[in-house]
């Protein structure tokens, strides 16, 4: 039985990426009322490439996401 956190393409097979997104000159940029619109565009994003955003944390000068 395949695994269903196993996706594949034309050429590729993945499972998932982890991406980290910095603020290299605005350390507490990365707040609550930013993070939300931030998680909401980068769902759409994903979902415009045919990819689901799995989990979306963010920290102050750090946001964390797992695309599938």
């Amino acid at each position: 039985m395949p695994d269903p956190d196993v996706r594949s393409g034309c050429s590729v097979v993945h499972q998932h990426a982890q991406l980290v997104f910095t603020t290299q000159y605005r350390p507490g940029a990365l707040t609550g009322p930013i993070l939300t619109p931030c998680e909401e565009i980068m769902r759409a994003v994903c979902a415009d490439f045919g990819g689901e955003l799995h989990e979306f944390n963010g920290e102050i000068d750090q946001a964390h996401l797992v695309v599938h």
